[in-house]
């Protein structure tokens, strides 16, 4: 599968939104890419918004049509970004991993985040509009967001995010031809070897407090498996539980 040159934008409210407008006006290759040096508007999970200072960073969306995927498995969507992601940038540090459902994350800091939207039809996924932010290139943050980190503050090196790009939607196009070919089994393998906590005991906080578990599973529609302290099994779906970080 042949990957559409990326279409850069020097500004817009949200790469998410515009390529939403975009998909509604004229039909569009899948894996159509579009990136910006500045959101106005930029959105991440839970409704927070996203901080990037202005060209320092990557900020990209990217459209797929993924008529073949029940929406029951919506979430190796997911697992495809999350792996190119993590692939690309375990390139220029080590330590880095994928946070449950898709962050990306350098030891206990975040480096980077996703928020996919799906369309479906039936039964179907119709169209999946991902959108990421890299933190490549900004020097310090201001946002009282816990832990955030660039890979120049973790490398003193600096990037030019149309490269970092190319080589993340390279590893899509390979991992989508994956899920397209119905080989989830090595798509899910290779999502949970990488896991940020994927062993020993952590601290979370659900709706009956904080509690010690370790990892279990993640099961295919998505769910985090832990096993707590006293030998239950707990099952999740995204914002139904918190990881408890170290104070920095």
């Amino acid at each position: 599968m042949h990957c559409p040159e990326p279409l850069f934008v020097a500004r817009t409210a949200s790469t998410n939104s515009f390529l939403d407008e975009l998909c509604n006006r004229q039909p569009l290759p899948e894996l159509t890419c579009v990136y910006t040096a500045f959101q106005s508007d930029g959105r991440g999970q839970r409704g927070n918004s996203w901080e990037s200072e202005d060209g320092k960073n990557l900020l990209f969306s990217f459209v797929v049509f993924p008529t073949f995927l029940e929406v029951r498995r919506q979430f190796r969507l997911s697992q495809v970004t999350a792996l190119a992601l993590q692939e690309t940038l375990s390139d220029y540090a080590e330590g880095i991993r994928i946070k449950w459902p898709n962050d990306i994350y350098w030891h206990d800091r975040k480096l980077c985040g996703t928020l996919i939207e799906n369309d479906w039809t039936g039964s179907r996924v119709s169209r999946s509009i991902s959108g990421t932010g890299v933190n490549l290139n900004q020097e310090r943050f201001v946002s009282d967001a816990p832990n955030p980190v660039s890979l120049y503050q973790i490398t003193g090196q600096t990037y030019d995010p149309a490269d970092v790009l190319r080589a993340v939607m390279e590893r899509i196009c390979q991992y989508y031809r994956l899920l397209q070919a119905g080989d989830e089994e090595t798509i899910a393998r290779r999502y949970e070897e990488r896991l940020y906590r994927r062993e020993g005991w952590h601290p979370y906080r659900d709706e009956e407090g904080t509690f010690l578990a370790r990892f279990v599973d993640v099961d295919p529609t998505g769910r985090l498996l832990l096993m707590d302290s006293q030998q239950r099994v707990r099952a999740y779906y995204f914002k139904e539980v918190t990881f408890i970080h170290p104070q920095p």
